[in-house]
């Protein structure tokens, strides 16, 4: 028998979800095993998401991404929120991530463990003062170890927990001053109760409590990084960095309890630091997984945050990291509505796919290389089977249909295939 993922790998012992993200990333079992065993691989799999179709996320597999999506107090609407799930699968995501703010969560989060096949994750301490009702201050920590298991019963793959920051991480925003303080709204929620408390963090006092929950569930951690930058000017610093240093720690007590981990890493960042941070997070994390947002590569692209964090992404993944969570149109705007969750979600993967090309991930050119021939024979069938999103793809060719068929409108008989194709067998070039 055994408890989790982890420790299945460990005794040698081949799981189903093993098996299954083997097929899918194109690996051997035997090369698999040892990356879950030694924690470089995780495979979310809560034993109660019975409909999960599992992936891995890791060390030599393909880059992840996911898809942050929820209710909040001026946007209320659940099903709107269930469509953009199901869009968002549809699309590709491999995991969502339920942010809710407002309302009754535990039916939403239970229909997405029912029905959902991706891995889904939970920020618990959000849910905390939603569940109880009850303002952040009232709260005790057992409540909040409550809410955790709350969250694993109902079947959820892996949680947030900013279990890194400390009573010194107080004393530290208050000397240094941050352009930007703490971004992380869970973080700033834990950072808070301690203001107001006294007590020590929770999540960082009761981690072995925390351990056991998981453990009994397979519930994988990701261990929040409530220092992450969010401007450039306050990334890399000393409060990243020490909170990285403590996450590093926090990973080997639970792989001691073979519980699975994910770490997760910087969200604004000058492109110039994001390769030095993907090496840093390896060695201090022993090779734990890296889940970043983004980074944003720059502070002033409101409405077009999908892109900077898909510059910064690429680059990440290409330096280590092994999941990315997208980002939407919307970021620092408003709840992104569906059109945004399609942007953010398209950045995502084409940032993903670009690293895995890089790293020389198992397969990650064949449908590049497909899409070259085709385009070489001006095979437009072939074109939209290798597109990412073959829809949009068709819909502006057919919104914008050329005089040639065997070309674009872009540039007709003038079109550098058509002509190569013709020069190299011989045939008479008609350009006017």
């Amino acid at each position: 028998m055994y408890a989790t993922q982890m420790e299945a790998a460990k005794k040698g012992i081949v799981t189903e979800q093993l098996k299954l993200v083997a097929i899918k990333e194109q690996m051997t079992v035997e090369e698999l095993m040892p990356l879950v065993a030694e924690g470089k691989v995780v495979i979310c799999a809560n034993k109660k998401h019975t409909c999960l179709k599992a992936e891995g996320i890791g060390a030599m597999l393909r880059t992840k991404i996911n898809v942050n999506l929820g209710v909040s107090r001026d946007c209320k609407d659940y099903d709107v929120e269930m469509k953009k799930v199901l869009e968002a699968v549809s699309m590709g995501a491999h995991s969502i991530m339920d942010l809710s703010s407002h309302g009754d969560t535990e039916p939403f989060r239970k229909k997405l463990t029912a029905e959902c096949p991706v891995m889904i994750g939970t920020v618990p301490v959000y849910d905390a003062v939603i569940h109880y009702q009850r303002d952040l201050a009232t709260l005790r920590a057992q409540d909040f170890l409550d809410v955790i298991r709350l969250h694993a019963e109902n079947g959820v793959d892996f949680v947030t927990l900013h279990c890194g920051i400390t009573k010194k991480t107080i004393e530290q925003i208050r000397k240094q001053k941050r352009k930007m303080n703490l971004v992380s709204r869970g973080g700033s929620l834990v950072f808070a109760w301690m203001c107001m408390t006294g007590e020590e963090n929770p999540f960082y006092q009761y981690y072995s409590e925390i351990l056991e929950i998981c453990r009994e569930y397979d519930v994988t951690i990701s261990l929040g990084d409530a220092c992450r930058p969010g401007c450039l000017a306050d990334a890399s610093d000393v409060c990243q960095i020490e909170e990285l240093v403590r996450l590093g720690e926090l990973t080997k007590r639970a792989w001691e309890r073979d519980v699975q981990v994910l770490v997760e890493g910087p969200g604004h960042m000058p492109i110039d630091q994001i390769a030095a941070n993907m090496k840093m997070q390896q060695t201090v994390c022993m090779g734990a997984p890296f889940y970043v947002l983004g980074p944003l590569v720059t502070d002033i692209a409101p409405g077009y945050d999908h892109i900077t964090a898909a510059i910064g992404g690429a680059i990440a993944a290409t330096a280590g990291a092994s999941f990315l969570c997208y980002v939407t149109p919307a970021e620092h705007l408003a709840l992104p509505n569906l059109e945004d969750v399609r942007q953010g979600i398209m950045a995502s993967r084409i940032a993903a796919h670009a690293a895995d090309i890089a790293k020389g991930i198992r397969g990650a050119r064949e449908l590049d290389d497909a899409m070259a021939r085709a385009r070489q024979t001006l095979d437009w069938e072939k074109q939209w089977e290798c597109a990412m999103d073959k829809e949009t793809a068709k819909r502006i060719r057919r919104e914008r249909k050329p005089e040639q068929e065997d070309s674009c409108s872009m540039c007709g008989k003038f079109c550098a295939v058509r002509s190569m194709n013709k020069a190299l067998v011989g045939e008479y070039i008609d350009i006017l």
